[in-house]
């Protein structure tokens, strides 16, 4: 039978009282109730005083008695919820970090797929909750990154602290007011245009796939290009109208690639991804140009780059350190200052009142033989 409100207040008061401190996700599961129904009451209680939430856990309040003092919850009982597209390529170095922080700080991950699925994120995420989840840290499936108008709105109404994951929200929207952490595409794309310009190149094209990370790219190649005064490429077909066929997209983008060096105009181009490059570059080459002698050539993001039959000059973004950061940041939020941390006291005034962080990690460059930069091993 299920219990009225005041009735599950008694309780939990009763439980909390008799025991000192319980965890949500014990409490939830004793009384037979949801963690979601339960937080709310326990927000509901926190708020006349009558208990003290800290990171996931139900304190009896300082001052009041009870029957023994009990130490405050343990740091290593939180859950930290994490929804990603996927684990694989990009992302499978991001939930290392994250995880590997987690755990160094005794807390547990717990992972939610949304297989870039419409209204998968917001599943997931009510699912890491519904399970006991702490805090957030979100990748939501936003095409350009960031929401669109009137989309994502779900990220910013979450009840517990949440931290964006390579995704960041345009100002005005509610999401823009969240913590993020992401890397820097934009620097990263404008090094590797610098990079090239210091070889002597002075029309460098970008081609780049469609996907989250392309619209910072253009932002940073524009840019370098604009600030050293280099010579504006016309755009790459793709970047108009995309392909949604990957044999389509190869064959779109080698034409593009083919035609700009025979006309004399382009001698170096950026190419998103790295494993794009790696079937594109056989392929100029059996067209008769040469990399790098003809087309210089840097990948973007370092997954395979340094495996490829001439290996890729890369910009290798810092995954690890993303999803490192992207859960040091959301730890803070929940009173865990450093990992390790046993008592969640010292972070809990902290955890509200602390100003909003966006961090960008910068990606950096791995030097290798296609840009021209490195001589081929004989």
């Amino acid at each position: 039978m299920r219990l009225h409100v005041d009735q599950r207040h008694e309780r939990v008061l009763e439980l909390v009282r008799e025991r000192g401190s319980l965890r949500v996700a014990e409490l939830a599961e004793e009384l037979g109730m949801s963690a979601v129904t339960l937080r709310r009451d326990v927000e509901a209680l926190a708020a006349q005083g009558l208990v003290e939430r800290l990171h996931g856990a139900v304190v009896w309040p300082t001052g009041q008695s009870r029957p023994a003092p009990v130490a405050a919850p343990p740091a290593e009982g939180l859950v930290v919820g994490m929804v990603v597209p996927t684990t694989d390529y990009y992302y499978a170095d991001v939930v290392r970090g994250a995880r590997q922080t987690v755990e160094a700080a005794g807390a547990r991950l717990t992972i939610g797929l949304s297989r870039y699925l419409p209204d998968e994120d917001a599943a997931q995420a009510r699912r890491l909750l519904s399970t006991g989840a702490d805090g957030l840290l979100l990748t939501p499936s936003w095409e350009r990154g960031c929401p669109e108008q009137g989309e994502g709105l779900w990220a910013a109404e979450q009840k517990v602290p949440v931290v964006l994951v390579e995704r960041s929200a345009p100002l005005g929207h509610p999401a823009a007011g969240l913590d993020r952490v992401r890397s820097d595409h934009a620097h990263g794309a404008a090094e590797a245009v610098a990079h090239l310009a210091g070889l002597g190149h002075r029309a460098i094209a970008l081609a780049v796939q469609d996907s989250p990370t392309a619209p910072r790219l253009r932002v940073g190649y524009r840019a370098a290009v604009e600030a050293l005064g280099l010579t504006r490429v016309s755009a790459a077909p793709l970047d108009d109208a995309p392909s949604r066929s990957e044999a389509k997209r190869f064959e779109r983008t080698l034409e593009y690639l083919c035609e700009a060096v025979a006309s004399g105009n382009v001698t170096a181009a950026i190419v998103h991804s790295d494993a794009d490059a790696i079937v594109l570059i056989p392929r100029l080459q059996a067209r008769g140009v040469r990399v790098p002698e003809d087309l210089a050539v840097i990948a973007y993001d370092d997954e395979v780059a340094g495996l490829a039959d001439l290996p890729l000059t890369a910009v290798a973004p810092d995954k690890h350190a993303v999803g490192a950061a992207a859960a040091r940041l959301l730890l803070d939020r929940l009173g865990v200052t450093e990992p390790g941390a046993t008592d969640p006291r010292a972070g809990e005034a902290g955890r509200s009142s602390a100003a909003r962080r966006h961090l960008d990690i910068l990606p950096s460059l791995r030097i290798r033989v296609s840009c021209g930069a490195v001589a081929a091993a004989p």
